[in-house]
């Protein structure tokens, strides 16, 4: 059974029973109710279809053909135990019932049955669904802002948006646009979104469109059939059905061709592919996340990407700040991947010294957090820094002249200049900090706050609270 024949989440009550003409009437009554039922002849493969957070019931006959309902109760207790199964039993099958309650069944049913009974325990088992999912869900939500925190790590106000954004959207179905350039962690991002929502238990599928020839980027992400062109030999499933129940994480989607833009276009509205070489459509059910690191509307002004796709594709999109934007964070970031690195080959950690310091927060970080990571690995094994793009003048330090703007916007920038150089070098606090400035602790705050900075102080107690 495919991930393409999921149950769907709309559907409140999967009603399964060989007897056609009781089948019928049951979900005609569950209709007329209000519910939304699915009738099936038989369990196959529906353990398979039901996913761990799939928010309805099972109503199943106990004698069936095949696989019988104390089977099937076991399947599903397997996928989730706190799936509610109500059981629908004959007289000779109440000691199967029993048997069945036992061992995890919700609620069971001896034929005949009022409509009546059959609804108050249907509704009951949904309340009770709705429940746990919502417990689940609370249970969760401490620990995803944790893992965001991991995952997303930085102090500064930019990467506190960052994480409140990936978490407002991680729990919706809509598709993400992420914007970053090169080593900013646009599939770290990605990846969070996918383990913090309801698909988590999907696939994540990754594909660099930027790394595919482009006689074959069409065969990868829509799949083809045998003999659809010279050398398809075999059935081929593509990356947009391969991730059916999943998210797929389409990277550097600008560099795709037009052709395939319209194809993708298609896919995101209809939610369908069909293989090159094939005629069936086959429905999907999964969540785009694309990311680029280009302007995608001036790309479109200019003819080079469709517009329809880039509006179709913005309505939800996520940017994720430079790192050259997030000096307060380079150091801390820069320790914990010495740290790490050092931890992993062995060698005894060590403290960065004041001249990397100053040298770090002044680089200009065109690779972002990948170059920062491999410039922290180059440090843990003793080896020189490198680092050879600084910031220039006009973004730099206090030590250069900040020319453009206003008297104001220079005298700001020359400001901000002045505490970011001082918070490069080893304060272990923020009275430290405003010693070394010579201002009250107070009025440094107020300052930090004003320009977005924020220092991490090694003693809490002395760091200035309002």
């Amino acid at each position: 059974m495919t991930t393409e024949q999921r149950i769907d989440p709309a559907v409140e009550v999967v009603l399964i029973d060989d007897d056609p003409h009781l089948r019928r009437a049951l979900a005609q009554t569950l209709d007329l109710a209000g519910l939304k039922s699915l009738p099936l002849g038989d369990a196959a493969g529906l353990a398979e279809r039901i996913g761990k957070g799939w928010p309805g019931v099972i109503v199943s006959d106990i004698r069936m053909p095949g696989i019988d309902g104390l089977q099937l109760l076991e399947r599903l207790r397997a996928v989730d135990p706190d799936l509610p199964v109500l059981l629908i039993t004959g007289h000779g099958d109440v000691p199967l019932a029993v048997q069945a309650m036992r061992a995890g069944a919700y609620d069971f049913l001896e034929k005949p049955f009022a409509n009546d009974a059959l609804l108050d325990s249907v509704r009951r088992a949904l309340s009770l669904r709705r429940l746990v999912l919502s417990n689940r869900h609370l249970r969760l939500t401490a620990g995803d802002q944790q893992a965001l925190s991991t995952r997303l790590a930085g102090a500064s106000v930019q990467m506190a948006r960052l994480r409140e954004q990936v978490g407002a959207l991680a729990g919706t179905k809509a598709d993400v646009l992420i914007l970053g350039e090169t080593g900013a962690g646009k599939e770290v991002v990605a990846r969070a979104l996918h383990d913090l929502s309801s698909r988590r238990n999907g696939p994540f599928v990754a594909i660099n469109a930027g790394a595919l020839a482009e006689s074959v980027v069409e065969s990868e992400l829509f799949g083809h059939e045998p003999g659809a062109f010279t050398g398809a030999q075999k059935r081929r499933i593509g990356k947009f059905e391969f991730a059916n129940g999943g998210t797929l994480f389409l990277d550097e989607i600008e560099s795709m061709s037009l052709d395939v833009q319209v194809k993708l276009l298609r896919l995101l509205q209809e939610r369908v592919v069909e293989r090159l070489g094939g005629n069936q459509q086959i429905r999907l059910d999964i969540r785009v996340i694309a990311a680029t690191k280009q302007d995608l509307r001036q790309a479109a002004d200019q003819g080079q990407f469709r517009a329809d796709l880039y509006y179709r594709l913005n309505v939800a999109s996520l940017r994720i700040p430079p790192l050259r934007e997030r000096g307060e964070d380079i150091l801390l970031l820069f320790q914990h991947y010495a740290d790490a690195a050092a931890e992993r080959h062995g060698l005894p950690r060590q403290a960065l010294p004041s001249a990397p310091r100053v040298q770090l927060m002044r680089h200009a970080w065109p690779g972002n957090v990948r170059e920062l990571q491999n410039a922290a690995e180059r440090f843990a094994l003793g080896l020189e820094l490198a680092l050879d793009n600084p910031l220039p003048p006009a973004e730099g330090t206090a030590s250069s002249a900040v020319v453009g703007g206003s008297l104001a916007e220079q005298v700001e920038r020359f400001e901000r200049s002045l505490i970011v150089d001082e918070m490069a070098k080893p304060h272990t606090s923020l009275r430290s900090l405003a010693e070394a400035l010579g201002m009250p602790r107070k009025t440094l705050h107020d300052k930090l706050r004003k320009h977005g900075l924020h220092f991490a102080a090694g003693d809490d107690s002395d760091e200035y609270r309002p």
